[in-house]
């Protein structure tokens, strides 16, 4: 297929480097807030051993990535409908080969998306916490890194730690961050210039504010009622920030967007385990 026909995807790979900050939430949040503003939404669950986001958004999944990998199974298959017209490709749960791909693997990816005909203007990627391999090779293959932290000190240092492999063993320059459970905007405020501090200082890179979400009771109530938080309690102030990114990143610099989904098709295949 000539690569002039194929339309201007934007990827964002969601990461996080510590568990527990929010990330599957967000990611599902921001998804259906771009679906709102007219965007198509395909969401990658990318923590490829443990699936997360059909459970936040109570999913009914027949087929997962572990079929795609087999052979089984096309892309198109597995591609299931989630709130809103948001699309969601869901990973596999408790398969430990799949905490890191293969070569094979990555190619059989890459056919796939070939071959995938949906329209899609918006891939979001929610990448597995930690630094392992796939998280990286996510990251490098996504045209933006999201990356989502709290107040909370180890979550700031696993955030750095994550930039920080991404950029000594990639050079990866390009980082946005998102706050998130914070008491008000001056604690993202803070915790944003601490971390970009640390950043300009030990890895001579400038970090990029995308917003913040303040803690609010509303979001783990939707959580254990598995349901996204704009969706059940569209009022609430956690919900009327995440719109407010939504659009932000529509917004965004188009300058800042190195290319097509062949970027993240191609990306697949440079990035070293």
């Amino acid at each position: 297929m000539d690569s002039g026909e194929k339309k201007t995807v934007r990827t964002i790979a969601v990461a996080s480097g510590k568990g527990g900050v929010g990330k599957t939430n967000i990611t599902a949040n921001l998804a259906i807030g771009l679906s709102r503003l007219k965007k198509n939404v395909l969401i990658l669950d990318a923590d490829l051993g443990l699936s997360n986001i059909d459970v936040v958004l109570n999913l009914a999944t027949k087929y997962n990535i572990k079929h795609l990998f087999n052979g089984e199974k096309t892309l198109k298959d597995l591609i299931i409908d989630g709130p809103e017209g948001v699309k969601v490709l869901p990973a596999s749960s408790g398969i430990q080969e799949l905490t890191t791909l293969d070569e094979f693997q990555r190619l059989r990816l890459l056919e796939e998306f070939e071959n995938y005909d949906g329209d899609i203007d918006y891939l979001l990627i929610d990448t597995s916490s930690g630094i392992s391999s796939n998280v990286a090779f996510f990251c490098m293959a996504a045209q933006d890194i999201f990356i989502v932290t709290s107040a909370e000190p180890t979550a700031m240092t696993d955030a750095y730690a994550l930039m920080k492999v991404l950029f000594t063993k990639y050079q990866e320059k390009n980082f946005k961050v998102l706050v998130n459970n914070v008491k008000n905007e001056s604690e993202a405020a803070d915790v944003y210039k601490r971390l970009s501090s640390a950043a300009e200082k030990f890895l001579s890179i400038s970090l990029d504010y995308i917003g913040f979400v303040p803690h609010d009771d509303s979001v783990h109530k939707a959580v254990r009622q598995q349901r996204a938080l704009v969706d059940l309690y569209p009022e609430c102030k956690a919900s009327k920030s995440l719109l407010t990114i939504s659009k932000k990143i529509i917004n965004d610099n188009p300058n800042h967007i190195k290319g097509t989904l062949q970027f993240f098709l191609g990306g697949l295949l440079k990035v070293q385990c």
